[in-house]
């Protein structure tokens, strides 16, 4: 694998995810407490031996490069040509931005190039997954593909979301509709699913270098991947699906795009679950991220009168650093260095790093960024419009979502206004 060269693509704005995304980059969104979601990405890299990362970003990308300075670097030995390089828009070709996934890539091709890899993997660091991307480089070279799709079997009825793609009995691929609102094929003897692609490609170095070119000089050409690269080739080159081999070894496929508010949430909730989806303890597949150096996590207060106080979380994830002190949770996940203080209830809910939940506070069904704190006293999640009236994001799915650096102040101004006085 020393000859592969991995390009993750991390620089979408994630704007579906707002408010979590106005200071940083998707990708680099906090997932399942101590994670961020290009982890599971990146960590796919490494337990597939791919050991050459590029990672393209573009969009508030700060967040992101120092995450990867701080976690990642640290599992790659330069000496050994092993690398993770974060690359922002460099500009050499034009003055634009990425116009399109194909574009962010012709517009490092200098980068890859000097590596000089005979294959390159195309990768979006914005999807929960698990996937050793060996095989499928080892099957793009056992069919003599000019390109591999991974492809992955979803529900019909969200073929607006995907690539959708028709294949042969041996998958050889040969019609590819980029997200059709009307009339997706489905997959052959099951109308209810759709073979969609997941974004991920293989493709011959010198050969993509060829096709990013030429597709540079098409003036009509939105420069993307999906939308114009794979379309263009099915007809003249030999285009491959590969079928999505889990690594998460459940029963069923385990994929996610976290894009909306909603979407992300279920996902976090899931891994509160008694049986998750998603595996996260598995030795044979490791998470891999940044743990900075912080106390375990702490409960304190056992009293055992009805109205005492009383330090606990049930059903719920709990990070380093965190003290719950004399109050509960329920069903959530707390990220590193919360503070959750006497008779204060939470119940499925998403706190991130640095939140302190005053006393006799009240949170539900919420997601509460960065470094927030709620004041004594105050509820949230118990009436939508109060929180509205308040700034607050509230989803299609009822999801109170508080952006950080909402402070102690943001609440008594608000409060102020909602009484009218």
């Amino acid at each position: 694998m020393d000859k592969v060269l991995a390009v993750v693509l991390a620089g979408g704005k994630g704007s579906r995810l707002e408010p979590l995304t106005r200071d940083r980059a998707k990708p680099a969104v906090p997932f399942g407490g101590a994670y961020r979601i290009i982890d599971f990405t990146l960590s796919n890299c490494l337990n597939s031996g791919l050991r050459k990362i590029l990672m393209l970003t573009q969009y508030k990308a700060m967040s992101l490069d120092r995450h990867i300075n701080l976690g990642w670097r640290r599992f790659l030995c330069r000496e050994l040509g092993e690398f993770i390089d974060v690359v922002p828009p460099q500009q050499r070709i034009d003055e634009h931005w990425y116009k399109g996934t194909a574009d962010a890539v012709y517009q490092n091709i200098y980068t890859l190039e000097k590596e000089q890899p005979d294959y390159v993997v195309i990768l979006a660091g914005d999807h929960i997954y698990k996937m050793d991307y060996m095989q499928m480089v080892e099957a793009h070279k056992a069919t003599g593909a000019d390109v591999t799709v991974a492809a992955l079997r979803v529900k019909a009825e969200e073929a607006v979301h995907f690539g959708v793609i028709q294949v042969e009995k041996d998958c050889r691929i040969v019609e590819f509709q980029e997200k059709p609102k009307s009339d997706a094929k489905t997959i052959p003897g099951d109308d209810a699913h759709i073979l969609a692609s997941m974004g991920i490609y293989v493709f011959a170095a010198r050969f993509m270098f060829e096709q990013l070119c030429q597709d540079a000089t098409r003036k009509n050409s939105q420069h993307d991947f999906g939308r114009n690269i794979i379309p263009e080739l099915i007809h003249s080159h030999r285009v491959y699906a590969y079928p999505f081999h889990d690594k998460n070894r459940k029963t069923d496929a385990y994929w996610r795009d976290v894009g909306t508010l909603d979407a992300y949430f279920e996902a976090n909730m899931d891994l509160v679950s008694v049986d998750p989806l998603l595996n996260m303890y598995d030795e044979d597949w490791p998470i891999r991220t940044y743990h900075p150096t912080l106390a375990p996590p702490k409960f304190v207060f056992a009293e055992t009168s009805p109205n005492g106080r009383r330090g606990q979380a049930l059903d719920s994830i709990v990070c380093p650093g965190s003290v719950l002190s004399g109050g509960s949770v329920e069903r959530s996940v707390v990220g590193s260095n919360v503070r959750v203080n006497s008779y204060s209830h939470v119940e499925d809910s998403i706190l991130f790093e640095g939140v302190d939940i005053g006393r006799h506070a009240k949170v539900r069904r919420a997601i509460i960024d960065k470094g927030v704190h709620i004041p004594p006293g105050v509820e949230v999640g118990y009436d939508h419009e109060h929180d509205r009236a308040r700034g607050f994001t509230v989803s299609e799915g009822g999801i109170v979502v508080i952006a950080k650096a909402y402070g102690a102040e943001h609440f008594v101004e608000a409060e102020a206004a909602h009484t009218g006085r």
